[in-house]
């Protein structure tokens, strides 16, 4: 990384609490060292053009990687090619640190073998370390409670990790997609979900139901075998868990017992109230707040928003619905500008131990975006990452136009 010292000028800049007007940031070895109003600009500078300057945003969770290595069920993308591809839409998105989500279990159905996950989470290792990454990649370990294979396969990985790997305190989501629970507490939901995607009928999908309880069931002796591990390590601080789509309080109360930290897509009021009260941090779904609803019918994250009971947001499945979060909760006045960013900056920071980042602060790493909105659209001009060498991967996309 180069020492080089660059500002960005005319820029309304979001602070943790504020707007500053005609902001001025300075920018050196990476590290936000002044922001002034109308300040006194280093030689090299990028006028912003009366844009908008955020924090780059964090995302915690993002199934996209391994939707881009499979664009079509059975068309499978090179996974070092994906991953740069995917990682050209989440700068566009304004996203500067990215978790990957990825599955750890073996599953037919979506396309998942510990094998592909080890080979994911090498792909992700091996670009970062190549020191060309364009923002910074993370691991989502997504363990799932009842697959047989995904917990030795977790265990081998991290035994064998790198010490780039396990210099970061892995984040694992553990998670158990059984019907009638979690996500999909109410069965019909999932059904009605396999009878739009796969076109089946009403009773084919009831049925697809039935089966898949019948063999999650038969496997709960697996959830058991993974929990006495995960425990001890969330307790020893040596991983960050994930309680992946909590719906009741007895859900949060037996997180809390595993040492969780994080209380992921909460999918009822209840479950999240009583996870914020138990310390925990909450994570809700960019898309459910900017439909306005969840897709599987549960709890509006707007809601849990208005309420106070959501530390931040991620992706899931859509990258650009975190920018397009923040306006539309500005838009329907339950935020204002600078609440809404926090949501997914600084916020997400916090939940994942990045506090290096998230906020435009003196000493803080300076991973910047420069925004516009449209009405309700936002649009992303530029991003600007600590690791950038210099101001021209930002004016590259034009930051001032």
């Amino acid at each position: 990384m180069s020492n080089k010292t660059f500002s960005i000028t005319n820029v309304t800049a979001v602070l943790p609490n504020s707007l500053l007007d005609d902001a001025t940031i300075t920018v050196e070895d990476g590290v936000i060292v002044d922001i002034s109003e109308r300040g006194e600009a280093a030689q090299d500078s990028l006028n912003g053009g009366g844009s908008i300057c955020i924090p780059g945003i964090i995302d915690t969770h993002s199934d996209g990687y391994e939707q881009e290595l499979r664009p079509r069920p059975n068309a499978y993308l090179p996974s070092n090619f994906a991953l740069r591809s995917f990682e050209s839409r989440v700068r566009a998105a304004g996203i500067t640190t990215m978790f990957h989500g990825i599955g750890f279990e073996n599953d037919a159905k979506w396309g998942r073998t510990v094998e592909m996950a080890n080979e994911l989470c090498d792909t992700i290792i091996d670009y970062s370390d190549s020191l060309t990454a364009l923002i910074d990649h993370h691991i989502l370990y997504r363990l799932d409670a009842r697959d047989p294979d995904g917990y030795p396969a977790l265990i081998a990985r991290f035994s064998q990790a790198r010490n780039t790997e396990l210099s970061r305190v892995p984040l694992i989501s553990f998670e158990d997609h059984t019907p009638g629970q979690g996500q999909y507490t109410d069965r019909t939901a999932l059904e009605r979900y396999i009878i739009g995607n796969r076109k089946v009928s009403e009773d084919e999908a009831r049925r697809i139901v039935d089966e898949t309880i019948r063999e999650r069931d038969a496997l709960i002796g697996n959830r058991e075998k993974a929990l006495p591990w995960l425990t001890e390590h969330a307790s020893l601080g040596t991983i960050r868990l994930m309680a992946h789509d909590p719906a009741t309080g007895a859900d949060v109360r037996e997180a809390v017992d595993w040492s969780a930290s994080i209380a992921e897509f909460p999918t009822t009021n209840e479950a999240a109230r009583l996870a914020k009260e138990s310390g925990l941090r909450t994570v809700c779904g960019g898309p459910n707040v900017l439909r306005g609803q969840s897709h599987s019918g549960n709890v509006s994250a707007q809601e849990l928003i208005a309420q106070g009971l959501c530390d931040g947001l991620a992706s899931d499945y859509l990258p650009t619905s975190l920018l397009g979060s923040v306006a539309a909760l500005v838009e329907r006045k339950v935020c204002s500008l600078p609440e809404a960013i926090r949501l997914v900056t600084s916020g997400p920071a916090k939940t994942v131990g990045l506090e290096d980042r998230g906020e435009i602060c003196v000493g803080k790493r300076a991973d910047l975006a420069l925004i516009r909105f449209h009405g309700n659209l936002p649009s992303v001009l530029g991003v600007l990452t600590g690791d950038s060498e210099n101001a021209e991967r930002l004016s590259l996309i034009g930051a001032s136009s």
